[in-house]
């Protein structure tokens, strides 16, 4: 018993709403509703099918491979369907839109599968039934036709090979086609493209084109001006002798609806030609873009405002009189608002001025606006102002100013009753003239006139001077300084360094107010500001203490240790990323302590060593094998001795970070010519006494000192992995060059240029290690 239709287009509903939410269930879908909607099915089945379709092949859920495998299997049906007579269009339009989105995968799949030549035949024909019906199908079959040609335009012409070695990542084009394909040659497709683009752009050139179809080419040409820039050209020029409201003149009488069909052609116009600008707007054709989008948005103005503007005047009068001296009568204007009456009682100045009646303005406080503001705006004001509206305003203060006057003076007339102990002199009838009232104040005792000031000299105003802060002050404020400074520095800028070009020695130390210039400002007045004026001195760097290089916290200790120990725990936070302010910092303690050691000859203990192995005992714990840090970081430190290296064979007893150890001492080795023998015998005891590090430091140790390889070890089995306990720590190796001091302001002078930052500093010992 057959299926009636209804059940079988809800049961295919309710298949597309299962693809819809889960797209791996397209291959079970769409190979189990091909025998359903053949040619041979009904027509309302066909429909779904076909809508199915296009809709399946245009989702970008569905991966390319699986559409190409897809196209190959509906080449048939959709060929069925385009040849079956008087098929509904909306068939024909889904088909040929599936038609659209599958030519390019069964391009791809020609191109890898050169012998299939019943799949090239099947879409050869496919496409040769979609261009018979371009010129005479209905408009909505026209335009999927035109879309068609464009997608066959894109892919049988060159495009661009992002990755020639990848095929299945390059977009489809004709560049991927082999020039000896046997179904496919290029020379055979190249004209056939070029041919079905005359054909489009041939739409701007017929006296009477379809708004629809002309639409729809503009929005197609758009595509291939972006992907295909070998015929961009062309297209544009197709596209600038193009007028969209050439058929006006054809059209008689001009409707409502030709009027839309030319609006709707000037703005797909001008948007196709805005999008090629803002993609690249200094082109060769951008001049003449820009002048066409001007043309056309001014035939646009002239051809839909001409009735809606106004009339202009006549150029002669009509009546006999001259515009200018016209006048206007029967308009009444409206009266002017009355300034409002006084309020009873006493008057103050804001009420006698005041000529509105909304609260508003009245309550509010001009005072609160500052004078700059007010002059800015009462000069405007005064400029513009109407002058009958100023008269009527002043007339109206000054009726209120008589007013208030005649009150008072009436007022001023009003007897004062004196006050006696007798009731019969009291006399309610009298009344004083004004005679007897100025003759009363004219007998009234003089006022004392106030007394003048006397004129004093006044001298020049100082300032007092401040108290003098003590030692706790001080530091408390020099505390709250840097830990503004610190905090500072974690919203600067810290790239700007790297996209600026540096002039290496010749540039100025904190000249560019930016991180960097910040960090040598706090660098310098922590080491070179206080020199010479503290007497103490950090605490004794012993053997025990200088394994741990932690100083003993001293409550009355100065400023510049404050800012050494904030600097200290500000490169800690981050230490990977700050390694640089580390080395620029050390540079500057150990400058300091070589000329602190010239001026004074008294033995001094060193602070660069001190805060050296402090910021080493403190990154070597978080170190791990792949880290670049420490090789950057002992190559650009300017003295290195027995101590530092101990700590680096230390890192051996890690069998993860054995590796790290040996290239660092193999990068001294090679890199610093100074150090390179006490660091050639720490890479001896790492081989001697750290089983994990004996193969790779014997490859260093065969090319530096292979004698070492051919002793025999008298107990290898009982190779410890712990360092013996070392020996006392000398004097630092100064990694700096040698050379011979003529004065002590010369030797000062090269300390300066050495010290300005690591690159100088590198650079002479690359040089020295090409030297030797």
């Amino acid at each position: 018993m057959a299926v009636p239709v209804q059940n079988q287009l809800s049961q295919l509903d309710a298949a597309r709403q299962l693809v819809l939410a889960d797209a791996g269930l397209y291959p079970q879908i769409v190979q189990g509703i091909l025998p359903i909607v053949g040619a041979n099915a009904h027509l309302e089945l066909r429909r779904w099918g076909a809508d199915f379709l296009a809709e399946t092949f245009s989702s970008p859920q569905l991966a390319p491979q699986e559409k190409e495998r897809f196209s190959i299997l509906v080449l048939q049906i959709l060929r069925e369907l385009l040849e079956l007579p008087a098929e509904d269009d909306g068939v024909v339009k889904s088909v040929i839109q599936t038609a659209a989105s599958i030519y390019g995968p069964v391009i791809r799949y020609i191109i890898s599968n050169p012998h299939d030549s019943p799949t090239w035949d099947r879409i050869a024909a496919i496409k040769s039934n979609i261009l018979r019906r371009w010129d005479t199908a209905s408009s909505g079959v026209r335009v999927c036709c035109i879309k068609f040609a464009q997608r066959v335009v894109q892919v049988q012409t060159p495009g661009i090979v992002a990755d020639p070695r990848r095929s299945e990542q390059n977009e489809v084009s004709l560049a991927l086609v082999p020039r000896d394909h046997p179904l496919i040659p290029p020379s055979r497709l190249e004209p056939e493209a070029l041919g079905l683009l005359d054909r489009l752009l041939n739409v701007f050139h017929e006296e009477t084109s379809d708004p629809i179809a002309v639409d729809a080419t503009l929005n197609c040409l758009g595509i291939l001006i972006r992907s295909r820039q070998n015929i961009a050209t062309r297209i544009l020029n197709a596209i600038l002798n193009f007028n969209p409201f050439e058929q006006a003149n054809l059209i008689s009488p001009l409707t409502i609806k030709a009027k839309l069909q030319m609006k709707s052609m000037e703005r797909t116009t001008r948007t196709v030609l805005l999008n090629v600008l803002r993609r690249n707007d200094s082109g060769p054709l951008a001049g003449r873009i820009k002048q066409y989008v001007d043309r056309l948005m001014n035939a646009r103005l002239e051809f839909f405002d001409e009735g809606s503007r106004k009339r202009g005047l006549p150029s002669e009068p009509t009546d006999g009189l001259d515009n200018a001296k016209r006048m206007r009568l029967g308009a009444d204007l409206p009266d002017r608002a009355a300034p409002p009456p006084l309020p009873p009682g006493p008057i103050s100045h804001a009420q006698l001025f005041t000529l509105t009646s909304d609260r508003g303005l009245s309550s509010f406080d001009v005072t609160q606006l500052p004078l700059d503001l007010i002059v800015r705006i009462t000069l405007p004001v005064l400029h513009h102002i109407d002058q009958e509206a100023l008269d009527l305003a002043v007339s109206a203060v000054r009726s209120r100013i008589q007013m208030v006057r005649k009150v008072q003076a009436a007022q001023a007339q009003v007897p004062t009753p004196a006050l006696g102990d007798d009731e019969e002199d009291y006399e309610p009838d009298f009344e004083p003239t004004r005679e007897q009232v100025l003759n009363q104040n004219n007998n009234l005792p003089p006022e004392d006139p106030l007394p003048e000031p006397p004129d004093l000299a006044l001298g020049p105003f100082k300032l007092p001077q401040p108290p003098p802060l003590t030692p706790e002050e001080t530091q408390q404020i020099g505390k709250g300084t840097i830990s503004r400074v610190f905090s500072m520095m974690s919203v600067l800028d810290d790239h700007s360094a790297s996209r600026r070009q540096k002039p290496g020695l010749n540039r100025l130390a904190g000249g560019s107010y930016d991180r960097d210039a910040w960090m040598t400002l706090i660098t310098r007045i922590a080491t070179r500001a206080p020199a010479g004026l503290e007497e103490g001195d950090l605490a004794d760097n012993n053997e025990e203490g200088s394994n741990t290089a932690v100083a003993k916290e001293n409550p009355n200790r100065s400023l510049s240790d404050g800012i050494r120990e904030t600097l200290w725990k500000f490169i800690i936070e981050d230490f990977r990323v700050r390694i640089p302010i580390a080395i620029s910092w050390l540079n500057e303690e150990w400058f300091n302590d070589r000329i602190q050691s010239q001026a004074d000859k008294r033995p001094r203990k060193s602070r660069y060593e001190h805060w050296m192995l402090k910021i080493l005992d403190s990154i070597l714990p978080f170190l791990d094998a792949k880290d670049k840090v420490l090789i950057r970081f002992l190559s650009e430190i300017p003295a290195l001795d027995e101590r530092v290296l101990e700590r680096v064979k230390g890192l051996a007893r890690d069998p993860e970070r054995v590796t790290l150890a040996v290239n660092a001492l193999h990068y001294l080795i090679l890199v610093r010519p100074p150090v390179r023998e006490i660091c050639i015998d720490a890479m001896e005891d790492l081989y001697r006494n750290y089983e994990d590090a004996r193969l790779p430091s014997s490859k260093i140790l065969k090319k530096v000192r292979p004698k070492v390889l051919d002793e025999t070890p008298s107990n290898p089995s009982n190779a410890t992995v712990s360092a013996p306990p070392p020996p006392p720590p000398p004097p630092l190796v100064n990694v700096k060059s040698p050379t011979p001091v003529a004065s002590q302001s010369e030797e000062k002078e090269n300390l300066r240029s050495a010290s300005v930052n690591g690159e100088g500093m590198k650079a002479a010992l690359d040089r020295v290690a090409a030297a030797g």
